[in-house]
């Protein structure tokens, strides 16, 4: 009995962190669109070291992809096909991301997601070794966070997420790249301050 109790507490503190995580990542995003122009923060490009400590890359820009992409999706896609101004593309998508798109945490998946180009060796290392620790920073808020790591297959929704909103901010981005997925290890996370 005593096992079952320690084991739900633990789950629930898991959730409380990934929910302070998200809640997090979607404030700071929010900051981002409205106040500089979508420029990725220092709690957007975590560093990423391997499990041994050593560092795979200083910053990784990260995403937050919706649970349900399908809509800002179709959206950016619209954005990026119907003209060929990069300058209207990027702030039609602008205005949309700082709008109420990030008001929601829950609505987002605790799968991070990266864009990488071909024969990227950042790329290359995170898929040989399948997993890593990201650790954000912003705001006195820090998150470790180990994580397993894959490649996202084309017919993957946050594969899509993430190539179309990439190219609101640069339409020429090919669809040969790789965009890999990062699923945080909940139970060996950490936040500090603690995550409440």
């Amino acid at each position: 009995m005593q096992t079952d109790s320690t084991e739900k507490r633990d789950r629930g503190a898991q959730v409380t962190l990934r929910n302070h995580f998200l809640a997090w990542q979607c404030r700071i995003r929010q900051i981002a669109m409205r106040s500089d122009a979508g420029r990725p923060s220092g709690g957007m490009t975590p560093r990423c070291v391997g499990t041994d400590g050593g560092e795979i890359s200083p910053a990784l820009i990260t995403l937050v992809v919706p649970s349900d992409s399908y809509e800002s999706t179709a959206f950016f896609k619209h954005q990026v096909r119907k003209t060929t101004d990069p300058r209207s593309v990027y702030e039609k998508g602008l205005e949309f991301l700082q709008s109420t798109h990030f008001q929601n945490s829950s609505r987002f998946s605790d799968e991070l997601t990266a864009l990488f180009s071909i024969g990227s060796t950042v790329a290359t290392a995170l898929l040989e070794r399948q997993e890593c620790v990201l650790e954000f920073g912003q705001y006195n808020q820090t998150y470790s966070l180990p994580c397993t790591v894959r490649e996202l297959p084309s017919s993957d929704p946050a594969r899509e997420a993430t190539l179309w909103h990439n190219r609101i901010f640069n339409p020429e981005i090919p669809s040969d790249v790789h965009i890999l997925g990062f699923r945080p290890d909940w139970s060996q996370a950490q936040a500090k301050p603690p995550a409440t």
